[in-house]
Order: C-alpha cells, then structure tokens, then sequence
C-alpha cells in the first residue's frame, strides 16, 4: 500500500470487508489515510467513516458492515430476491438481518428457514443485540454467550448498523486477554517487538514508582523491627521465604478472582463465599507449609547452624505461625483486592501481579517480625 499508485491502493481497499479496512487504515499515516478514504468507493467510504466514529474502546469500532438486511414487509419471494441481489458484495449470508421501514432493528432470519420457506412468518423477534456505544469490555462476556454467528449492532435509536462476527468475537476476546495479562505484569498496555524504548518505559514506570513507594513502606515496617533483627540475626536468613510465598499464594487468588469476576451476574454473597473459599484454601495450605517449615527449618537449624533443639524448633515455630498468617491474608487480600476494583468501576487486572506481590510483602513482614 505505501509503494503502489493510490487510486490502486483504494480499488483494492475498497473490495475488503470494513472491519479489516478499518484496521488497515489505522496502520497508515494520517496524510495518506485521509487519501485513501477520499478515493474509496462512496459506500465503503460512508461505512469506514461511521466505524471510525466509534471510540476504539467501543464495539462499534469492531464491527463489519458487511451481512444481508431486508425490510420486514417483504414476502419469502421478495426476500430472497433481495438476498440474492446483496449476496455479491456480502459473503455473511447464513443469518438475514430484519429492519422495520424506519432502518430499526426487527429481527433475524435463518438463511436454511427461508430457502425451505412454507408460511410467512419467519423473523425471530427475540434475536440478540449490542449497543455500538458500549463498551467492548462489558459487553464481551455477553458476546461470548451467544452461539450465534453474528450479532447486529444498533444505534441508540434502535438502527442497525452492522455486525459483529464470530471472528471479530475471537479477536475482541484475544485483545482483551492481552490487556489483562500486560496489566497482570504491571504495565499500562500491551507492548511489541517493534515499540520504541520511551513508549515502553511509559507503560511500565508508572507502576514501577508506585511500587517503588510501596516497597519504601515495605522497607520502614522491616526499619521498625531492628531491634528484633539485631538480636536475632539469623531470622533474616528466612524473611525471603515468608515475603515469597505471601506473594504467590495473594497471585493465586488475584488469578482467580480476575476469572470469577468476569462472570456480571455474581451477587454480593457469591462474593462473600469467593472471599471466605480463598481464606480456607490460603489457611488450609499456610498450616500444611507450615507445619513443613516447622520441622526442616528446626532442624535445619540445630544441625546446620548448630543451635539448641529449644533455640531451633522456637525460629521454626515462628516461621511456620508467621507463614500461615501471612498465606491466610494474602489469600484474603488478593482476593478482596479486585472486588473492590470491580466495585468501584475499575478494572480488577489493574490489582496486577506487583501489587498485590508489594501489598502481600506488607502483609508477610508485620506477621513475620511481629
């Protein structure tokens, strides 16, 4: 497309479906973008310009103009008629679109229905819709609910627009994962091979100085127990193990609330019941591991350092309190974290892996030393 003539470029652009037209054009430079879309075919122009009246965060952005509508007023003969006369610049035929007069949605006809058509009455009424407006995150789950293979996108008047494939849901759903997983590691959004160095660290640092702030906090609790440090040295020997597994267990539950939270239709006691679940499981695990460090810790102690049975199984008996402690409200934390997240309108990702790791070292240090 840069190299080629541009009433060539826009021949070919022209022939596409406008879901993948539109992501082309958002690879080009604005000069050559404005170009290409004045010398598009006028329908495909009009098409282009209406999805990128949508906000890239908004499901209309990712639909296709491309699928088969006709007015609810036609017979089976007319209707097929009309399918046959859009089918050469619609290949998404296998489900027909129904608006009333006024380009209102109506609802949808199975393409097998009509063909073996014996009676009038066809359109199913109850068929599934978005919004164009919503945002992608909240209606995916729905999305994804649907078997259908298309879902028609409105206006806020009730016209159809266009439609939302399967493979649109596919890559919506992909894209989304993305932005989880890149907000799980602490950054602000995805990045790729090709980023330049000043955008990655603008997605990454922000994170980075507020966990600077928090391991800073960290590092004063650990300030306030010195004394407990100076006279007892070899606790330190064992501060990593407490401060690395608060933070695995408080990832675990941050993971798996992530997950259940995708879930809209979950009530206040089913969240209740996730939290109280996640206490049990990081209690249950803290008192096994516990119980573990117990034992190879005390003697680890006495036979390697070469301390009184009384002095070891005592450090060990601390360490494996300390580990259950801090494995129950890690659980706890990783979990109520992200709920509050949900609650207050922000996504629960955000409750990243480094924050959750920072929060839970707080956690695990008081219990630890305290």
């Amino acid at each position: 497309l840069e190299e080629m003539d541009v009433k060539k470029a826009a021949s070919i652009l022209s022939k596409m479906e406008t879901d993948a037209l539109a992501e082309v054009l958002q690879k080009l430079d604005k000069a050559k973008k404005k170009l290409l879309i004045e010398l598009l075919d006028p329908e495909v122009r009009h098409d282009i310009e209406m999805i990128a009246s949508f906000d890239e965060d908004e499901i209309g952005s990712r639909m296709t103009t491309n699928c088969i509508i006709i007015r609810e007023d036609l017979n089976v003969k007319q209707a097929m008629s009309s399918l046959i006369d859009q089918a050469a610049k619609n290949d998404n035929i296998s489900t027909i679109f129904v608006v009333n007069a006024q380009q209102k949605f109506y609802g949808a006809i199975d393409l097998k229905n009509l063909i073996i058509a014996r009676r009038e009455d066809l359109t199913v009424t109850s068929y599934p819709y978005v919004y164009a407006e919503e945002p992608i995150n909240e209606c995916i789950e729905e999305l994804k609910d649907y078997s259908e293979d298309s879902i028609p996108v409105l206006d806020n008047d009730n016209r159809l627009l266009g439609v939302i494939t399967s493979s649109n849901i596919i890559d919506l759903v992909d894209d989304e994962m993305g932005e989880d997983y890149a907000m799980f590691a602490g950054l602000t959004a995805e990045e790729d091979l090709k980023e330049p160095l000043k955008d990655s660290m603008k997605k990454r640092l922000p994170w980075l100085i507020i966990l600077l702030g928090l391991g800073m906090l960290v590092s004063s609790v650990v300030g306030i127990f010195e004394q407990v440090v100076t006279t007892l040295p070899i606790i330190m020997t064992f501060q990593s193990l407490i401060l690395d597994m608060a933070g695995n267990v408080g990832t675990q539950s941050l993971a798996v609330t992530i997950r259940v939270l995708m879930d809209e239709n979950l009530d206040g006691k089913q969240k209740l019941g996730l939290v109280f679940k996640e206490a049990r499981v990081g209690m249950c695990n803290g008192l096994i591991l516990g119980v573990l460090s117990f034992v190879f810790i005390g003697l680890y102690v006495v036979f390697a350092k070469g301390m009184t049975p009384g002095f070891g199984f005592a450090v060990s008996a601390c360490i494996g309190v300390a580990l259950l402690l801090a494995m129950m409200i890690s659980s706890v934390s990783g979990t109520v974290i992200p709920i509050l997240f949900k609650k207050f309108g922000v996504d629960p990702a955000v409750a990243s892996g480094p924050l959750i790791t920072t929060v839970n070292d707080l956690v695990a240090v008081i219990s630890y030393y305290g």
